[in-house]
């Protein structure tokens, strides 16, 4: 499976699997390349912890107070100091299964990165801009947390209506496949303990609330999107499938790696103003994409870029009064940065200027074709990763 380094004592993610004699999917943890799951451990903890070690997903677990998080890794890293404990309970990583990690009732995309959204716009409209209020508050819309899979699970190519170059379909608008798929490099924060309707998240409080981060793809079919946006904003041509990564690293994992986020251009409301200095995170993220057996890295890009931090999207998606329950996801909207090289999506590449990345072998990769294999992946520092959040593109034989 790979990524050994990515999981040191230093991590300590949670996640859903099952095999190596465990039939039912039930929460664990990963150590270098090793599966533990967390009922097999002898761990001297709360029982309030301890009965959640037996639910198929990791809602209860979140759902936790933080101290009470913050004991469970402490007592799970010195557990697995101790080579017997490893050799006992730790199963390979390629004997085991790893399932979706929470089950979300509420999936919000956020659009956290400026180039991103100027790129976006150049690519759309011709000009760098960005939207009245992105400087303001993190702008996002409701995504469908019905169809969020967990790496591995293969997208089917969406069908839906376009404009078709075909004058012939009616006026203009065709049906079909999406002829334009993208993916869009993101991460997530998801969220642990709930909040109350009515009451706003105050920013301090926003870490609370999160149990931890993933990767995500937001699986976008431009065309679809394109034809729909006005005046409500993407719905088929997104809806269709959002990966995650199967690990989720915890925001104390991520501590080490805390550093300044970019200075705010405009002064932002008070709910937004945040007293920690080093509220975001210097994530290196990837994006390979494998075609005919072949893998070629289109993309580097760090989280530390984005304009806004998930802590600033707790505090804006509840300022409004809207609660968020355990397993909502919050994404970042996609991760760019300047230059082509730090595109997190193919839509940024239609810029008049812009020029198609081009795959081992020379091919363009102008929108993704079925069977492609898209792979994303998140680095931190010494010991702390995501691994990979990885998906195939499947033809639509409707």
């Amino acid at each position: 499976m790979g990524y050994a380094e990515h999981f040191s004592l230093a991590n300590i993610p949670y996640g859903i699997a099952s095999g190596g004699g465990h039939a039912k999917p039930a929460p664990a943890t990963r150590l270098e390349d090793n599966i533990f799951f967390l009922a097999d451990l002898d761990l001297q903890i709360d029982p309030e912890i301890k009965q959640t070690f037996s639910q198929p997903t990791l809602n209860a677990l979140a759902a936790l107070p933080k101290s009470k998080l913050r004991e469970l890794r402490t007592t799970i890293q010195t557990a697995l100091r101790d080579p017997a404990t490893v050799s006992t309970h730790g199963i390979p990583a390629d004997q085991v299964r790893t399932h979706l990690p929470v089950v979300a009732r509420g999936f919000t995309d956020f659009s956290c990165s400026t180039e991103h959204l100027q790129n976006a716009s150049e690519a759309m409209t011709g000009a760098r801009s960005l939207p009245p209020a992105a400087l303001h508050y993190p702008i996002g819309y409701g995504g469908r947390a019905s169809s969020v899979v967990v790496s591995g699970t293969p997208i089917v190519r969406p069908l839906g209506q376009y404009y078709s170059p075909d004058k012939g379909h009616g006026e203009g608008i065709g049906f079909g496949p999406s002829q334009a798929m993208d993916y869009e490099l993101e991460m997530a924060a998801i969220i642990g303990r709930p909040s109350r309707l009515g009451e706003p998240v105050a920013i301090g409080d926003a870490d609370e609330h999160i149990f931890g981060v993933v990767l995500l793809n937001d699986w976008s079919a431009r065309d679809l999107q394109k034809f729909e946006m006005t005046p409500l904003g993407p719905l088929n041509g997104k809806s269709f499938g959002t990966t995650i990564s199967p690990w989720v690293v915890t925001l104390e994992a991520l501590e080490a790696f805390a550093c300044e986020p970019p200075p705010k251009e405009v002064e932002v409301k008070s709910y937004l103003r945040d007293e920690k200095a080093r509220s975001t995170y210097d994530v290196e993220l990837e994006v390979e994409v494998v075609r005919g057996g072949t893998a070629t890295r289109v993309c580097t890009a760090r989280q530390r870029w984005m304009y806004w931090t998930f802590r600033d999207l707790v505090a804006q998606q509840t300022v409004n009064g809207c609660n968020i329950e355990t397993g909502d996801l919050l994404g970042t909207g996609t991760v760019s940065g300047i230059g082509e090289g730090h595109y997190g999506c193919l839509m940024e590449y239609k810029k008049a200027d812009g020029v198609a990345p081009k795959l081992e072998g020379g091919e363009e990769l102008v929108w993704l074709q079925d069977g492609d294999e898209v792979s994303f992946s998140g680095y931190a520092g010494p010991g702390v990763g995501f691994g990979e959040c990885v998906g195939v593109l499947k033809p639509n034989l409707a």
